[in-house]
């Protein structure tokens, strides 16, 4: 770790620490995207095996699912978290089963990202981003961030890289799903859940690090408005 001297007592800079603070890290994420792209691409696959079966293409993907969320229960993992991924691709299935059409099994991800990129634009509006909501809850401060200027307003500019990945997926799927083109959005799906999700994970920490003055001690340590301004 980078150190500098001062009066000769050898010191940690505010800097490293915030260079070395990765949200891939504190958010994770890799798991559930990977488990969140089986689903859709078993309903594809199993679409195209039966001859464009939508029934057998969401039997597929309700199986997979199952079988994906057993797995992450015996490894350990909260109920809730399951169960909600489970109901996403019944829900999902529901649908293209109600509409006969394959694409209508993306339409519930298509509704979702429209939500979420609202969500996060407009929180950054009202000054509650939620890249800081989200990594307040997970290190434990609460709404102390928002105390800080500096910390609301790197979480507000690193929180747009977050619109922009929502705002992706919306133009594709959306596309995609209009014109009709199934196995693309199958490719889609896939595509833009673990990936784009590890480059906005990138993008959005450089964006928050490189947002925080240089003598800023981190995210982890919120600092009161008056020492922000000295």
């Amino acid at each position: 770790m980078e150190r500098m001297r001062q009066g000769g007592n050898v010191q940690h800079t505010p800097s490293a620490t915030v260079e070395h603070e990765s949200l891939a890290g504190l958010l994770g994420g890799r798991r559930g995207a990977v488990d969140a792209s089986l689903p859709p691409l078993t309903f594809v696959l199993a679409w195209l095996v039966s001859g464009h079966s939508v029934v057998w293409g969401a039997g597929a993907a309700i199986a997979v699912s199952t079988v994906i969320g057993v797995f992450r229960l015996l490894r350990g993992q909260k109920a809730r978290a399951v169960v909600l991924s489970l109901a996403a691709v019944v829900v999902a299935s529901a649908i293209a089963l109600y509409t006969g059409r394959a694409q209508d099994f993306f339409l519930l991800q298509l509704f979702a990202n429209m939500a979420s990129a609202l969500v996060w634009a407009g929180s950054i509006v009202l000054r509650w981003p939620m890249l800081g909501v989200v990594l307040g809850a997970v290190l434990g401060q609460r709404t102390r961030w928002r105390r800080d200027p500096d910390l609301l307003r790197a979480h507000s500019l690193a929180s747009w890289v977050w619109v922009g990945q929502y705002t992706v997926r919306v133009v594709v799927f959306g596309a995609l799903w209009a014109t009709g083109h199934v196995v693309s959005l199958g490719v889609a799906r896939a595509v833009l859940t673990w990936p784009l999700v590890a480059l906005c994970l990138a993008v959005s920490g450089w964006v928050l690090h490189r947002a925080l003055p240089d003598d800023h001690p981190g995210i982890r340590h919120p600092r009161p408005a008056q020492r922000a301004e000295d």
